[in-house]
């Protein structure tokens, strides 16, 4: 189980734990985080679970998949470094402490 910090854009925190196994995006979706919409059940098939990751975590994240880095491409205002879809990011241990910042909207 990982603690994982949720960001809404206007800075309201919201700390959860997720269960080893999930996506960061079903984290969020399962405790009703507002801000992260997952329109497509988490296919990465669309960008509304895109958030902006802490500078702290890039690093320590898998790499995007080109699936991912497409995807992004119609995110609101992706940034090259620290945007990810939450639905590729798998939860385990290792991303315990994570912290995620939602955009301002979702498209």
């Amino acid at each position: 189980m990982a603690k994982i910090t949720y960001v809404e854009y206007g800075g309201k925190e919201h700390v959860v734990n997720v269960p080893n196994g999930l996506t960061v995006m079903e984290g969020a979706r399962d405790n009703g985080i507002p801000g992260i919409e997952a329109d497509c059940g988490g296919a990465c098939a669309c960008s509304t679970c895109h958030v902006y990751v802490d500078p702290a975590w890039v690093e320590k994240l898998p790499k995007k998949e080109a699936m991912e880095e497409d995807m992004l491409d119609f995110a609101w205002k992706p940034d090259p470094v620290r945007s990810r879809l939450t639905c590729q990011l798998k939860v385990s241990d290792a991303l315990d402490g994570l912290v995620v910042q939602m955009p301002e909207k979702q498209i």
